[in-house]
């Protein structure tokens, strides 16, 4: 298999697209800030693999029609799935991944041998690696997750299956307190975990913040959380994909916190990805070095901040 070297990442190619290409779609709503198809469709040309990664903005409304249209196409091998889709996407599927059923999401779809649509989640896996990366402890630590969606939930059940790692605590505040109740319930239902639905955002007395909503992604955003009320020696990840560092990184780092983006949790779920789709050669290659993608997919603000990944892939 070829080597990946960070000086191809600007020069490589994207090979060209014809009737033999593997077709997938990433569906969202919005989609302009999705990162995935600028590191996959590099991983596709680098390694020689026919494929190509499209993104596709589907309204909630449309979503299910447009699922069984696209796996209409038998070129069309699967999706990635984005906001707000992750938890809607269950309707469409056959079969999904005992993590994909806790966190009741799925951020992949592809079609199975018979025919079938099998889902699989990889956020929280991801997500629980970049805390690796990062050196963040979560072991018997109180976490709040800000936001109840498809990848919060993906990252709440993600920890608290992290066994002796597992937090002591997660908290759930979602403006929808329902939607934070039943993430909270499904923990509960399969882990020892204590997880429940937060009266508010408040971070007070929470060791690791996680902001999970779609807060940020506008410049007219509030803030996810009041930083001024995080304890001292707490952190924080942002797992947005656009406007990093987000003010509210930007405000946890001006206090003297540990405050990180949202793309190691994408980086470090690429693997996962590609072994659910079948490329398994080029799955081992990404966990032997994915400092290609960081180099791709890092703005310039934060390059000097890629160090060297631990085993946590």
């Amino acid at each position: 298999m070829p080597t990946l070297p960070i000086d191809a990442v600007s020069t490589a190619p994207v090979h060209a697209i014809d009737g033999h290409t593997a077709v997938y779609f990433i569906v969202g709503h919005p989609i302009e800030q999705v990162q995935a198809p600028t590191s996959f469709n590099r991983i596709f040309a680098l390694l020689g693999i026919n494929a190509v990664l499209v993104p596709v903005q589907v309204a909630p409304a449309d979503l299910q029609a447009f699922v069984k249209s696209a796996f209409a196409a038998p070129n069309v091998q699967g999706l990635w799935v984005t906001i707000p889709h992750k938890a809607a996407m269950l309707d469409a599927l056959d079969s999904l991944s005992d993590i994909a059923r806790m966190a009741g999401a799925v951020n992949g779809v592809r079609r199975g041998a018979n025919g079938t649509l099998d889902g699989g989640l990889f956020d929280g896996e991801g997500f629980v690696a970049s805390l690796g990366y990062f050196g963040i402890a979560y072991a018997t630590q109180r976490v709040l997750v800000l936001g109840a969606g498809g990848a919060a939930a993906a990252i709440g059940a993600s920890l608290a299956l992290a066994g002796a790692q597992a937090p002591a605590e997660i908290a759930f505040y979602d403006p929808s307190s329902q939607r934070a109740a039943e993430a909270a319930a499904r923990i509960t239902a399969g882990s020892t975990v204590k997880a429940w639905a937060a009266a508010s955002n408040d971070p007070a007395g929470f060791d690791v913040v996680i902001n999970a909503s779609p807060l940020g992604l506008k410049s007219s955003d509030p803030l996810p959380c009041d930083v001024a009320r995080m304890d001292t020696g707490a952190a924080l990840v942002d797992i947005l994909m656009k406007n990093q560092p987000t003010p509210v990184v930007r405000a946890a780092r001006a206090r003297g916190l540990v405050a990180e983006p949202g793309f190691e949790m994408m980086i470090q779920q690429t693997h996962c990805y590609l072994d659910f789709f079948g490329f398994a050669d080029a799955a081992q290659k990404i966990r032997e070095d994915a400092d290609f993608l960081r180099e791709l997919i890092y703005p310039a603000e934060l390059l000097g901040e890629i160090r060297k990944p631990a085993s946590f892939f």
